[in-house]
């Protein structure tokens, strides 16, 4: 589904923050953003409600340029999390390349994050996508709080799914969002590659892929 301009030489892809209100969707993104360096990030944008949830998205677009001159562009975006947003939810997710879920650890809010995924499967069905196939990272938020859902309990719930291994995360405190970020990016290579073949056309491996647009961009290993 990434977006390719031939007389451009231009490819942009397209990643989505997906998961149940206030789960930490902006926070990750506002964490990521300030990890990268000034020249390789595009501003921030953010619109609110008035109790501060996030009511339609936030943008980040990241680029880079290959050694063949191919101008490799993301857009980052989240889903506002409400029941009453999903038509905006629906329109941000079409034609996306890869999902982060943002589940939350709380124990209170595990039927919340099982409907925020039966949401995102049933809108990737609708856009003809196999969600089995399709590259997402699963993490976990919230971690830092107390009475979360056990970790051991969470592994094996999530063992048996393509998506295995899940993410442990504390976005407020920067924990485990660039880890959910290049896990992301290592899964959509493969797609992205299929489609535009970036190993023959434009010398970009899997492994080039995930660190010119992650440690490239200033953003330290974890």
């Amino acid at each position: 589904m990434a977006n390719y301009t031939e007389s451009e030489n231009k490819l942009v892809i397209k990643i989505v923050y997906y998961g149940p209100a206030m789960s930490g969707k902006t926070t990750n993104l506002i964490q990521l953003h300030t990890l990268l360096r000034p020249q390789r990030k595009g501003e921030l944008m953010v619109l609110e409600t008035r109790d501060d949830r996030t009511l339609f998205f936030d943008m980040l677009p990241i680029g880079l340029r290959s050694a063949t001159g191919l101008d490799l562009r993301l857009k980052l975006y989240t889903v506002p999390g409400q029941v009453q947003h999903d038509s905006t939810r629906k329109a941000l997710l079409s034609r996306a390349d890869g999902v982060i879920f943002v589940a939350d650890s709380q124990l209170g809010q595990q039927d919340n994050n099982a409907i925020a995924f039966d949401n995102l499967a049933s809108h990737l069905t609708k856009e003809g996508v196999d969600i089995e196939k399709f590259p997402m990272t699963i993490q976990y938020n919230k971690r830092d709080h107390e009475g979360v859902i056990d970790e051991a309990l969470l592994h094996a719930r999530w063992s048996e799914t393509p998506w295995a291994p899940l993410i442990l995360a504390s976005a407020l405190h920067g924990r485990g969002i660039v880890e959910s970020f290049r896990q992301l990016l290592e899964r959509l290579y493969t797609a992205v590659d299929e489609e535009y073949s970036l190993a023959v056309t434009h010398a970009i491996d899997s492994r080039e892929f995930v660190h010119q647009l992650s440690a490239d961009s200033g953003i330290p290993d974890e």
